[in-house]
């Protein structure tokens, strides 16, 4: 008995449905594909010795991965920033706040993490352009560089602080965005390993444009250009700036609407391709961003961060592919 017109047209269907099951592995009949995962190293309002990772696909509803994850055997892990090497492991650096030395260590999950010898910062910077603490009077004569005035090179070679850490990989090498001072205001200062293990650093030399009195400073490459956010330690605001070149000359451009008693900025990427800018309110303890749809010219209203604000201060962010 041959089947009805009906039943032959069922049959057809059901087969071309499970053929594209099969074969489209990006319909809605298969397996989502890959998307971008952020992940957030933090330490929190309640201990500035242990770090807690948490985990976005979106880059703002942020869940907890593991909390308590890496405890140093002593001192702080603030400030903390990662990043993920060519090694496929992943790379943690943060500020101790013991004297001049910055914090290392890695993992291969995100979630337990082995702690590397600490970078003491040697001495240097005494007498270089830009390094100076911004504190002293300005100079009369309008000279840079004039030793003891606001806008001169340091007069001490030692190094009492080196805080906030951020890495930078450009063009394949690794890099340190580092704010360091001899005694007075922070200035900006970029480091670069020597090799891959991460273990050897050259000479701190200061980026040029920010000038003194600046800290937590990070960067980000968009296109050929390179775009510093740094905290005005004076003024206490975030400022934007922008160069051809990582190590500059930075130019200060108008900043957003980020308002003032900020710190701690961090700088991402969101999977539509606009730029999101984290910000710590650490006086309002909040945590709170800003995006910009145009190439960080504009900025949005800052709004806080769902979830983790009141919770997270000073962050680090990893944007990269889902497995």
């Amino acid at each position: 008995m041959r089947p009805s017109r009906r039943r032959r047209r069922t049959v057809v269907a059901t087969l071309t449905l499970a053929l594209a099951g099969m074969l489209a592995p990006g319909t809605a009949t298969a397996e989502p594909t890959a998307t971008d995962r952020y992940t957030m190293v933090a330490f929190s309002n309640t201990s500035a010795r242990v770090m807690d990772v948490y985990e976005s696909r979106n880059g703002t509803d942020f869940t907890p991965l593991k909390l308590g994850a890496y405890r140093p055997a002593s001192g702080f892990v603030r400030d903390p920033s990662i990043f993920r090497h060519t090694d496929g492991m992943y790379y943690l650096t943060h500020t101790t706040a013991d004297g001049a030395n910055i914090g290392f260590a890695r993992s291969v999950d995100r979630l337990t993490w082995t702690p590397m010898a600490s970078w003491p910062v040697p001495l240097c910077c005494a007498l270089l352009p830009g390094t100076g603490d911004g504190k002293g009077p300005v100079n009369p004569l309008g000279i840079n560089g004039s030793a003891g005035f606001r806008d001169g090179p340091s007069l001490s070679p030692f190094t009492t602080k080196a805080w906030a850490p951020e890495w930078f990989i450009d063009n394949g090498r690794v890099h340190l965005i580092l704010s360091m001072s001899t005694g007075g205001g922070f200035v900006p200062y970029l480091l670069t390993a020597l090799d891959s293990s991460l273990e050897r650093w050259s000479w701190p030399v200061p980026l040029d444009g920010l000038r003194a009195d600046r800290i937590d400073t990070t960067v980000v490459k968009a296109g050929s250009t390179y775009h510093a956010f740094t905290k005005n330690e004076t003024k206490k605001v975030i400022e934007h700036a922008i160069a051809p070149a990582l190590r500059g000359p930075y130019s200060f451009v108008a900043p957003g609407p980020w308002g003032t008693l900020v710190e701690g900025p961090a700088v991402t990427q969101l999977p539509n391709g606009d730029w999101r800018l984290y910000l710590d309110a650490y006086k309002a303890g909040k945590y709170l961003y800003s995006d910009s749809s145009d190439g960080m010219n504009t900025w949005s209203p800052v709004k806080e961060l769902p979830g983790v604000s009141g919770t997270v201060r000073h962050f680090g962010v990893l944007r990269e592919s889902a497995p």
